[in-house]
């Protein structure tokens, strides 16, 4: 109804308006729910901007912006600069892009994630399991017995254990070098295990293996492995599982290498870890060091959907 001059406007019903507000309390915590997914890799960021063609989805509902800040170091600033190089308002919602800014917000969000076409070999394959599993053992297999195969070195916060070489098994730096890193959008991904130490993928290594077409290695944590579902959609994820939880226990044991209060916390975060192997592409039971490697081999090696 149009109104024209003085005539009065009927003021919105009291129960409409309780009916809105709570619509709009839904649509914000229903968008607060997609940022999060997004953060935490549940989520990647090309499915988002698919369902955002949907209408009433939250991703359609959710501000460029916001899509924008839950990747890794994006922030408000440079958040800006992305949106002018993007011929994007900052008011615009993923849902109502024109055709060619669609194209554009595309087009940055897989040069960012390095996706890869159907069919094609992932240049990442990540291996991530609990505690003590044997993820490094049967990295080092894999290093030593398939030379061909590319292994990423991770940055971390905490002394080297005996044998341990710097820039051989991890960059080791202190937390002041780890937060110059973060400031300069240099890790892939990175994360705070078992409430102590930082670790993180460095970026470039991984990208310049990428782009000359060699096959690369990740050896890192379950929540490092979940920001590099969220960066890099196309990595295949391995998870690497032990034959029991008392072999599991037995190896840390045997390990030797922490106190016994550190022990217990590590069990503890193996037991969710443990939990969250329906996230990955693949599972491997190490049982014996040889066959889960040749396996692993085999899975990095494999073209896209075929395992």
């Amino acid at each position: 109804m149009n109104y024209t001059g003085d005539a009065p406007r009927r003021a919105m019903p009291e129960v409409d308006r309780q009916a809105a507000s709570r619509a709009a309390v839904a649509a914000r915590q229903a968008r607060a729910v997609v940022k999060q997914r997004l953060r935490s890799g549940e989520l990647s960021p090309i499915r988002a901007m698919s369902n955002a063609q949907q209408a009433g989805t939250p991703e359609a509902s959710l501000r460029v912006t916001e899509f924008l800040q839950t990747f890794p170091a994006i922030g408000e600033t440079k958040t800006v600069r992305l949106l002018d190089e993007l011929g994007i308002s900052p008011r615009k919602r993923l849902g109502g892009l024109g055709v060619l800014q669609r194209e554009r917000l595309e087009q940055f969000v897989r040069d960012r994630v390095g996706a890869t076409g159907a069919g094609q070999t992932p240049a990442l394959t990540v291996l991530a399991g609990p505690t003590a599993v044997g993820k490094g053992t049967v990295a080092a297999y894999v290093r030593e017995h398939f030379p061909a195969i590319s292994h990423s070195i991770s940055v971390t916060t905490r002394p080297p254990r005996p044998g341990e070489i710097d820039g051989v098994h991890y960059y080791f730096t202190d937390d002041e070098g780890f937060d110059r890193l973060l400031a300069a959008d240099e890790l892939l991904e990175w994360a705070t295990v078992h409430n102590t130490h930082r670790y993180g993928t460095p970026r470039g290594p991984v990208r310049d293996a990428a782009q000359r077409g060699e096959h690369m290695l990740l050896e890192i944590d379950l929540q490092g492995a979940r920001q590099v579902r969220a960066s890099m959609p196309d990595a295949r994820l391995v998870f690497l599982a032990p034959p029991s939880w008392e072999e599991l226990v037995r190896r840390l044991i045997g390990r030797g290498t922490e106190t016994e209060d550190e022990r217990a916390r590590r069990l503890d975060t193996a037991k969710v870890e443990l939990a969250a192997a329906d996230e990955f592409d693949e599972v491997i039971i190490n049982d014996e060091i040889p066959l889960a490697a040749a396996r692993l081999v085999e899975l990095i090696l494999a073209p896209k959907g075929v395992a």
